[in-house]
């Protein structure tokens, strides 16, 4: 089974696919996000767009997770945002026509609350001015800036099944996703702390310097 973890930037989907990873044994994340980075490296500055609108992206995210699909005996899990109908059809929809069981949820929240946790996210910014990387704009504020379109693409009925994460937590939102599924997750027993404390980690760990 594949678990495609969508939203918009800032909605949780990162920290939503770790916390099933971590409670779901035999489970793995496999970031589609990962070769993005490397085909857009492989560009010079000027030509570095989209990721996305490669070809080479589209069809090599369905290779690599046909692949795991196949071969890994566990759950595999995708967090991505994609909003392009076409290039949903190209990956999920492909993914779906090759025989795998693909699970597809949405995780949404108000736009405010959206901004807010991208605004959260700041230290990557400093970290890129340290780095010599150029700042403004950065990731983020382009995240920002995709807020509002991600928000209204991922509201339509083809994006479902929709989970609204305004007003919940990163836990239970990973146990409505186990639920709707037909998954198992192990007891959530960490504290509060601790669950603070590890979300830090996976959020520095995937700070992304261009």
């Amino acid at each position: 089974m594949l678990l495609w973890i969508n939203g918009p930037f800032g909605g949780g989907k990162t920290q939503t696919a770790h916390e099933i990873r971590r409670r779901l044994p035999g489970s793995v994340i496999c970031d589609p996000e990962l070769p993005g980075f490397g085909l857009r490296r492989m560009l010079p500055p000027e030509l570095r767009g989209d990721f996305q609108d490669l070809a080479a992206w589209r069809q090599g995210v369905v290779e690599v997770l046909d692949l795991a699909l196949t071969k890994h005996d566990g759950v595999v899990i995708a967090p991505m945002t994609i909003t392009d109908s076409g290039y949903f059809t190209e990956t999920v929809g492909r993914l779906r026509d090759l025989g795998h069981d693909v699970q597809h949820f949405t995780l949404l929240a108000r736009r405010e609350t959206v901004l807010k946790r991208l605004r959260e996210r700041g230290l990557g910014q400093v970290i890129r001015f340290v780095a010599g990387k150029k700042a403004t704009p950065g990731r983020e504020s382009w995240a920002e800036r995709q807020v509002d379109h991600c928000l209204e693409r991922l509201a339509e009925p083809e994006f479902a099944e929709h989970l609204w994460t305004d007003d919940t937590t990163v836990p239970k939102t990973a146990d409505r996703i186990a639920v709707l599924a037909g998954l198992k997750l192990r007891p959530n027993t960490e504290g509060a702390l601790r669950t603070r404390l590890r979300q830090a980690g996976v959020g520095v760990r995937h700070i992304r310097l261009d």
